[in-house]
């Protein structure tokens, strides 16, 4: 029996840790696909450069249908692991701002951007959330809950950590759902290095992961 495996915790201290993603939006035969350019572990996305970012001209300039500027956002994690290569890491600069391409996503026919809808992002990454830390979940009529693991200041900007134990009085979630905030007993490890992950935003366009 093959022994399972144990996933090493390579980054630390990642909570609070700003980054920006720009998502072009391209039309194939099989649909429409993403493709996610982020500042991880590059640079803080810097505020005086982004809001320059202009989308119109990023989508020209990649022949790409559409271009969505996701954030800035601020980890609600504690450390990464291991992150493979489901596509090859290009690097571009929009702005003045170096991103790196770090995940795929295919949204079939039309792009959904409808809040508590799942999407599947193929990103190859362990998360890690540590024991004794919050953690702030949306849970689903089903039971599943889903962990938030980035906020994003670029719908509101007071959005912080801080604003987190209340947000649920201000989502307008549907029915059977709910928001919680607990304090976590033992490590939390999220590892998608070799499935498919499965997110989720709110109507601030925090993202949601569901754990393995």
């Amino acid at each position: 029996m093959a022994e399972s495996k144990v996933a090493e915790r390579l980054i630390d201290n990642m909570r609070g840790v700003r980054y920006g993603e720009v998502l072009p939006i391209f039309l194939r035969e099989d649909g429409l696909h993403a493709e996610v350019y982020g500042t991880q572990m590059l640079n803080d996305c810097p505020q005086h450069l982004w809001e320059k970012l202009d989308a119109a001209a990023i989508a020209k300039e990649m022949d790409a249908v559409f271009v969505k500027l996701n954030g800035p956002r601020y980890w609600v994690l504690d450390g990464f692991g291991l992150k493979v290569a489901p596509v090859e890491p290009v690097f571009r600069e929009f702005g003045g701002i170096m991103f790196r391409r770090i995940a795929t996503l295919a949204i079939g026919d039309k792009p959904n951007s409808s809040p508590y809808t799942e999407k599947h992002v193929n990103r190859g990454a362990v998360f890690f959330f540590d024991a004794g830390k919050p953690v702030y979940e949306l849970v689903n009529p089903e039971g599943k809950a889903y962990i938030l693991q980035a906020l994003c200041v670029g719908v509101d900007p007071t959005m912080s950590e801080e604003t987190l134990p209340t947000l649920g009085e201000r989502l307008a979630m549907p029915s059977g759902w709910s928001y919680r905030t607990r304090i976590l007993e033992t490590e939390l490890v999220i590892d998608t290095t070799d499935k498919i992950a499965i997110v989720l935003q709110d109507e601030f366009e925090n993202s949601y992961t569901l754990p393995n």
